[in-house]
């Protein structure tokens, strides 16, 4: 256990999974399915982390995101990132403002979209990097700087992104510095036959169902700071400096299918994320700590953006997940296990 974490009685931890259901419930009137993927965005939220989605159009991403934002009490807003769209569309800009009593000119800030507790950036793969690169300062460090001007942003603060397929016509690739701010890299796939079918029943029907809020913004920090008070043992970190560790290309001790198959990999930022992730996934699973399985879990949305496959993996259809669970497999979840086995102590020892 880390010496600054402080135990968290029975009526504290039960907070955030309470939470999770009263939204899952809220989000469940108007999404079909996807639990998956709204757990993973709650682990976010209550991380303080960013997130990204991808999937083909029409996989119900917006939807998901705008119902979300409806379940929490805060601000929210929507960017709709088209080829045209310029970084002070986002993050907003000077103008020249004069005062009808006095007549002086002056030069005042107009925020932007950015300017809120929730940011929907839709389909941010189809801007070009440099109105990308806007959210960078954003995203880090939770202000926006204008003309030598600092402005804080709201807390909280939390980007969703959506994006399409890279392989799709109209898309600009994310800069690694850019998908390196998120925490989490999801997938969201198409639905089952069985949800598709309710889907569509419910879609083409005259109900509207509402949303409820659930959370305020005090709450939600609440909770987020509950999040970084729960414990975690040195094992666990352990293990999660293990898969972050095994997939730089060159490192001692790491497996020889990852020289043979990656192109670099993950920097400390993921084992940050992986531990917060597991924290949130503990409490939200109505858990005091944090197992090895949490950590396991969260590994591919934590590193499949941050490892980048070469192309003698892509030539034969291996993905970064596929690596990302080879990996998985090849480390031991018992502490005796890592600790003994000398290409670990190798990885510890670099």
């Amino acid at each position: 256990m880390t010496a600054d974490a402080v135990p968290l009685d029975a009526s504290q931890a039960s907070k955030l999974h309470e939470a999770r259901n009263a939204i899952r419930e809220q989000l469940g009137k108007i999404i079909v399915g996807q639990d998956e993927v709204i757990d993973e965005l709650l682990i976010c939220l209550f991380s303080r982390g960013h997130c990204l989605l991808e999937g083909v159009p029409g996989l119900a991403k917006t939807l998901m995101i705008s119902t979300l934002a409806k379940a929490l009490e805060l601000r929210f807003s929507r960017v709709q990132f088209t080829p045209d769209l310029m970084p002070a569309d986002v993050t907003g800009t000077e103008i020249i403002e004069e005062d009808r009593a006095t007549g002086h000119r002056e030069m005042r800030f107009m925020e932007g979209p950015l300017f809120s507790n929730v940011v929907l950036a839709d389909e941010i793969n189809r801007t070009p990097p440099k109105t990308q690169a806007a959210l960078l300062e954003a995203m880090q460090e939770r202000q926006v700087t204008v003309g030598r001007i600092r402005h804080p942003l709201p807390d909280p603060f939390f980007v969703l992104a959506t994006q399409n397929p890279i392989e799709q016509e109209g898309t600009y690739p994310l800069p690694e510095a850019q998908q390196d701010r998120f925490m989490f890299k999801i997938f969201v796939d198409y639905p089952t036959f069985d949800e598709e079918f309710e889907v569509a029943k419910r879609t083409t029907g005259s109900s509207v169902a509402e949303v409820k809020p659930i959370l305020s913004g005090e709450d939600i920090i609440a909770l987020q700071d509950l999040v970084r008070r729960v414990p975690v043992s040195d094992h666990v970190v352990r293990f999660a400096l293990s898969l972050v560790r095994q997939t730089r290309v060159g490192s001692p001790g790491i497996p020889a299918f990852v020289d043979e198959l990656v192109g670099w990999g993950a920097g400390p930022r993921a084992v940050q994320y992986l531990i917060l992730g597991g924290k949130a996934r503990a409490l939200l699973d109505g858990r005091f700590h944090v197992q090895v399985e949490d950590i396991a879990a969260l590994a591919p949305p934590v590193l499949r953006h941050r490892m980048v496959v070469n192309f003698a993996a892509e030539s034969e259809g291996i993905s970064s997940d596929d690596v990302i669970q080879r990996i998985i497999d090849a480390t031991p979840q018992t502490e005796d296990e890592l600790t003994r086995d000398a290409r670990f102590q190798k990885i510890f020892a670099s």
